[in-house]
């Protein structure tokens, strides 16, 4: 099983360095999330820039919010940044539930699900080549990785498990204990299985940390909370962020016995010593 790093979105300016750090260390991936009305940088962007500053650790959206994207774009930023960084990116995928970001993109909250579908269908044929449309052509470039690149769904809901099984290579479960992502994780596999699709998905589990001092830990549930916004799921965040090393190492011993291919640890403390206190504690 390996470990990823989740990148805090609280301070842009220091992400070059959070990923040249992690790319040093013995981190699968780097992750990035995903809003529209909100001040976070914008995944795509920022992860085509860690690209050039790293050669070894994986760069992934977790995730990316389809919907709120233009479908022929998004290939093709896809399919770009899989060329730019050596078939090292994987694209992260769910739907959201924040209506200002919605608003903003000008698309219905209420048919995100029926519009990821349909973008499904559309993205897979383009990195498969195909002419994108009636009267219009392929949209380039080629992605590295043959049938573009890897393609995680995240969410919990049984619409989810489905779509993994027919458009994607594996799963990504958000800040739930091991006992319930044992459940989601069994879903996935028996989906897979009744689709007729070989091999086996890849599984990923994500859980919120920060490690250091009183003022840090207090940054990071500060940065959380504004993220998700007022709801009962951002004090289930908050609450629940790992901030021992005690605690993370066991996170990461349930969720291997569990069966997660890969663990994310996400850091919402800005300061880039957070990846060597991480990489100290379960590394």
């Amino acid at each position: 099983m390996s470990i990823g790093l989740g990148l805090p979105i609280g301070a842009p300016a220091s992400l070059l360095t959070w990923a040249r750090r992690a790319d040093a260390l013995p981190f699968r991936s780097i992750a990035l999330l995903d809003r529209l009305a909100y001040g976070n940088p914008e995944p795509l962007i920022t992860l085509a820039a860690l690209a050039g500053a790293t050669s070894r650790v994986r760069l992934q959206t977790e995730v990316l919010l389809a919907p709120l994207h233009r479908t022929a774009l998004l290939a093709k930023q896809a399919a770009t940044l899989d060329v730019l960084s050596d078939a090292r990116f994987t694209l992260g995928i769910g739907l959201g539930g924040r209506a200002d970001d919605y608003a903003a993109a000008g698309v219905d909250k209420h048919t995100r699900g029926r519009r990821l579908d349909g973008q499904m269908s559309r993205l897979r044929s383009v990195w498969a080549g195909e002419p994108y449309g009636e009267g219009v052509g392929p949209v380039g470039p080629a992605p590295a990785r043959p049938g573009g690149p890897e393609v995680l769904f995240g969410g919990f809901v049984p619409a989810v498990v489905r779509r993994v099984a027919r458009w994607g290579d594996g799963f990504l479960g958000a800040a739930l204990p091991a006992p319930m992502m044992d459940g989601l994780f069994r879903d996935v596999e028996k989906s897979w299985d009744e689709a007729g699709r070989s091999g086996r998905p890849r599984l990923v589990a994500q859980v919120n940390v920060a490690l250091g001092p009183a003022p840090v830990l207090d940054e990071a549930r500060r940065e959380a909370r504004a993220y998700y916004g007022p709801s009962a799921y951002t004090d289930h965040v908050v609450n629940g962020l790992l901030t021992t090393e005690r605690g993370i190492r066991d996170a990461v011993t349930a969720y291997r016995a569990v069966g997660a291919d890969e663990v994310m640890l996400y850091c919402w403390a800005t300061d880039p010593d957070q990846v060597d206190r991480i990489a100290d504690a379960v590394l």
